[in-house]
């Protein structure tokens, strides 16, 4: 059976026996997703025709509602920036507020069965765009450490819609099928990562270090790669779980949690790329 690696998209359509609902079996999708997103408008002749008021969603909602959620991250983002530039003691506020605030909302959206609520996803948008704000500029700023300025942030900016858009590529062309061993391997891998980077964490509390993951050593350097590669291929079990919903006839409002779960992982993989060149700059 498969799954994905990012928890925001677990809740898709699934068959009755298990599984997600196929490509050629849209009523199994679509009465699942009645379940989950409301009762659509439907009519005894066309299970899938929908109403006035409820349509399905579309590609193009897809690509709607993810460009405003990045659009809202990128503009508060840059806020958080230059907020932190003119007052350097909102830096780990910023930080530690910023992600304690998303990770509340994704596990909100996730558990709470909310994933389709505009409100919650604007806000995670707005919490994380004052958290990568901030963060970017302790990663490049030489008071704390960093280096690089403005041009490591484009670097990784550029890198992380490189990395997105060549493995919607590697989707689209089926160079790379989503399998349920792919999935297992990908899932496991992200547990492990989880594993160590908790435990680097603990470590470096104790010894008041960065921890031998995160000092910008050759094992901090392959930890990252590890995790780019990671949140790279997460990105195909994402591609796929929407691509399952619009395929299940999901309703319109579902696209806001397609929108959510793909700047999830693109946060993670902007993070891990921006950590990356600043191990490379600091030589």
């Amino acid at each position: 059976m498969r799954t994905t690696s990012n928890p925001v998209f677990r809740n898709l359509p699934k068959q009755e026996g298990g599984g997600y609902a196929s490509f050629g079996s849209a009523t199994a999708g679509a009465s699942q997703v009645t379940q989950q997103f409301g009762q659509p408008q439907y009519t005894q002749a066309d299970p899938y025709q929908t109403g006035p008021t409820q349509r399905a969603m579309t590609i193009d909602d897809v690509v709607t509602k993810t460009g405003i959620t990045l659009g809202v991250l990128s503009i508060t983002a840059i806020i958080s920036y230059f907020m932190v530039s003119n007052n350097n003691g909102l830096a780990v506020p910023f930080v530690v507020g910023g992600g304690l605030v998303g990770l509340g909302l994704v596990l909100v959206a996730t558990f709470g069965r909310k994933m389709d609520n505009p409100g919650i996803v604007l806000a995670y948008a707005v919490a994380e765009g004052f958290f990568l704000g901030a963060l970017s500029f302790l990663f490049t700023d030489v008071a704390f450490g960093g280096v690089g300025g403005s041009t490591l942030i484009a670097q990784a900016v550029l890198g992380t819609f490189g990395v997105f858009f060549g493995m919607l590529v590697v989707y689209k062309t089926g160079a790379i099928r989503v399998t349920p061993r792919l999935t297992r391997m990908i899932i496991g891998g992200i547990f492990g990562v989880l594993v160590l980077a908790i435990g680097n964490l603990v470590i470096g509390l104790f010894t008041g270090s960065a921890g031998i993951l995160r000092d910008g050593g050759p094992v901090a350097i392959i930890f990252s790669l590890v995790c780019i590669g990671l949140a790279a291929f997460s990105f195909l079990l994402d591609f796929d779980s929407a691509d399952k919903l619009i395929r299940a006839q999901a309703p319109e409002k579902a696209a806001w949690g397609v929108a959510l779960g793909l700047t999830v992982t693109l946060v993670w993989l902007y993070v891990e790329i921006l950590r990356l060149l600043s191990y490379f700059n600091s030589d």
